[in-house]
């Protein structure tokens, strides 16, 4: 009684690490289980090899291979890891994910882009389509300037007969109605030519990685990729200006 008394207590981490320890060799099948449990050995903090017939308390942070009779290796016990080298390793773990989804990502819309584009005639093709909305929007804007400009003229036209004098209120708000309109079309017009860089950028990109599969190089070897070059919606933009020229 007085040896048992004397015996260490197990930390939890110990007791959880034998009993799937045990739970692994009861789950061995009958020709596994008549060739023996096992020899488990590691290398413990002071660099000695420690061996024994059952897991090795000492080396709980340390790796165990488990050895046949015949000195063969029958499985491998990784060491039991603290908190954070538990999430150290997931977070190591989900990278490795993450970099692994994105380079099948890359293979993926390689493979898409040279289905879709064998050779350079349909790419300069969908360029055009793409930047068909924003040409029209820019005709029709350019369209409405004009419109606006030759208003503008007979307004001014009468406000030089007010000249020193104040403009009565109907010549006033007809001039700022024309200067808000001409403002509105010129803020319009920069962003449809911003656009139409945008979307000549991509496709640059695109044409150029095109080219380099075309060569031969290997899907998803090429690096990141640019967002599909499909233009912001402007249709309604040029809809809104044609209706304005209309007007």
């Amino acid at each position: 009684m007085q040896m048992l008394a004397r015996r260490p207590v197990l930390s939890s981490t110990l007791l959880l690490w034998l009993a799937s320890a045990t739970t692994a060799v009861c789950a061995q099948t009958p020709a596994q289980a008549a060739s023996g449990a096992g020899i488990y050995t590691c290398t413990d903090d002071k660099g000695r090899k420690i061996t024994a017939d059952r897991p090795i308390a000492d080396c709980t942070t340390k790796e165990q291979r488990v050895l046949n009779r015949d000195g063969s290796l029958k499985d491998v016990y990784p060491p039991i890891l603290t908190v954070d080298e538990r999430a150290e390793k997931e977070a190591r773990d989900r990278r490795t994910a993450e970099a692994r989804a994105t380079q099948a990502d890359a293979v993926r819309r390689d493979r898409n882009l040279l289905a879709r584009y064998p050779t350079e005639a349909p790419h300069r093709k969908a360029r055009e389509a793409a930047l068909d909305t924003a040409r029209v929007a820019i005709k029709a804007r350019d369209y409405r300037l004009n419109q606006l400009a030759a208003e503008r003229e007979p307004l001014m036209a009468e406000a030089e007969f007010y000249k020193g004098r104040r403009l009565p209120a109907r010549l006033r708000n007809q001039i700022d109605a024309n200067d808000a309109a001409t403002a509105a079309q010129r803020d319009a017009a920069q962003s449809l030519e911003t656009e139409l860089e945008r979307v000549n950028s991509l496709y640059d990109a695109e044409l150029a990685r095109l080219k380099r599969l075309w060569a031969g190089a290997a899907p998803g070897s090429l690096g990141s990729l640019p967002n599909d070059p499909v233009p912001i919606p402007v249709a309604s933009s040029a809809s809104s200006a044609k209706a304005a020229a209309l007007r």
